[in-house]
């Protein structure tokens, strides 16, 4: 039971890092001026590309920061 509840805690973590992380990216991207990049009137298209745009990062922000973690853990076994 006791794997069961490591895989249960750590997929929790995975999911609030990748929500956390694609939050502050959207935040973050809110400083561009992308409309700028954009025809007049494609509020749909931009609004669209900020948030592809903040999952892309963020999820690859996500991953890099689990993956730093997991690795971390795993480090004392190099001494066994």
């Amino acid at each position: 039971m006791e794997i069961y509840s490591s895989l249960g805690i750590q997929a929790g973590i995975s999911i609030f890092s990748h929500i956390f992380f694609i939050g502050i990216t959207f935040y973050a991207l809110q400083a561009f001026r992308l409309d700028q990049l954009f025809k007049k009137g494609r509020t749909i298209q931009i609004q669209l590309i900020y948030i592809l745009l903040s999952i892309a990062i963020g999820s690859s922000v996500s991953n890099f920061i689990l993956d730093i973690s997991n690795w971390s853990k795993q480090l004392p076994y190099i001494f066994t």
